[in-house]
């Protein structure tokens, strides 16, 4: 039997991508490394290692970590934004507005900025990816300089990133990526806002999919509250030809999803998420929790991303040691319901089962 324009449609995304399944797990940094990936790429899907955190060594090392778990297609995903100029007074106030947080723990607030540093993509991490060449490269806030891209698009990689609004995608299409994430409003971690700061251009998932399948031509993939088959099937249904899926897959045991973090998903807390800019000076969306309330959710104290990142990194993990997460980025989306024990394969399958549906 020939298949339907609306089937034909979808399949694009798998021949696209060469995946059997066009259920695409999210990256997310700080929550899993190459093992989740490839569990969810041997499972059908296209597994994504997050790769924004990772200095040139460490990026080395999940790659090859990667091409020995799977033979599958695969995604690295890195950041693109550009960097700050550094604001010292603008840091020093808000070291001073955490000042009563790190002695109530007894921190030195002027100790040393610690966390990972968050670096956009450039040559350097180009030069390491042409000698893995993965088949899937994406990008969050935006696209790298022309050049960059050219240098990925060279051994054959397609190119993905997300968007949140209309005007987003078109300008990702008229830039030549292969397809579009439509990042709805419900989304877990950062936005991939690029072209406006302002959160009031921002709209759920379901109301986002549809503009902007009819304003571009290249496959539309949908991500933010998809955590179960019906919600795929919804997808699917607008005109989507995949899903980008994050949150249903921080319970997985391949995740490197925190003690702390767990608990959270697992509890009721986990159905109140905001988006807040005080763990990076970006917005994000997480769970609730003490930091967010007192000093957010956005906060004009806050430096610009990721400079806010170093002083609250301290707080999180004297915290954390004491069994808190008052001070933790705990990223999830809107819809924490699919949030199962469960291999990544079985959710992998699971969420496959609302393409079949529809």
């Amino acid at each position: 039997m020939p298949e339907t324009p609306h089937r034909s449609h979808q399949s694009a995304l798998r021949s696209l991508l060469g995946i059997e399944l066009p259920i695409v797990q999210a990256p997310m940094a700080g929550s899993q490394g190459s093992a989740l990936a490839a569990a969810v790429s041997n499972a059908g899907g296209l597994g994504s290692l997050p790769c924004a955190m990772l200095g040139l060594d460490a990026l080395r090392q999940e790659l090859s970590a990667l091409q020995r778990q799977t033979t599958r297609p695969y995604n690295v995903n890195f950041f693109c934004h550009q960097p700050p100029v550094p604001d010292v007074a603008r840091e020093a106030a808000w070291r001073q507005r955490l000042a009563p947080y790190h002695a109530e723990i007894g921190l030195d607030p002027e100790a040393p900025s610690g966390g990972a540093a968050r670096v956009p993509f450039g040559p350097e991490a180009a030069a390491v990816l042409e000698t893995f060449r993965p088949p899937v490269v994406s990008f969050h806030f935006g696209l790298p300089a022309p050049e960059l891209v050219q240098r990925v698009r060279a051994w054959g990689a397609k190119v993905l990133s997300s968007a949140t609004t209309v005007d987003e995608a078109r300008w990702l299409e008229a830039h030549g990526v292969d397809a579009v994430i439509a990042q709805g409003l419900e989304a877990g971690g950062h936005r991939g806002m690029f072209l406006s700061t302002d959160l009031a251009t921002q709209a759920g998932t379901m109301a986002l999919v549809p503009q902007i399948v009819r304003a571009v031509k290249v496959p539309v993939i949908a991500a933010g509250g998809i955590a179960s088959p019906q919600a795929v099937a919804a997808a699917m249904a607008l005109g989507a030809t995949g899903v980008q899926v994050g949150t249903a897959f921080l319970l997985c045991p391949e995740a490197t999803t925190s003690p702390i973090h767990r608990t959270a998903l697992k509890s009721r807390e986990s159905q109140t998420t905001a988006l807040t800019n005080v763990f990076t000076g970006r917005p994000a969306r997480g769970i609730v929790n003490r930091l967010i309330r007192e000093l957010g959710p956005m906060s004009e104290a806050a430096p610009a991303f990721p400079l806010a990142t170093g002083a609250v990194a301290a707080l999180r993990v004297k915290a954390e040691g004491m069994g808190s997460g008052d001070f933790s980025p705990l990223w999830a989306g809107q819809n924490t319901t699919g949030c199962r024990e469960v291999s990544a394969a079985q959710m992998t399958q699971h969420l496959a089962e609302g393409v079949k549906a529809h």
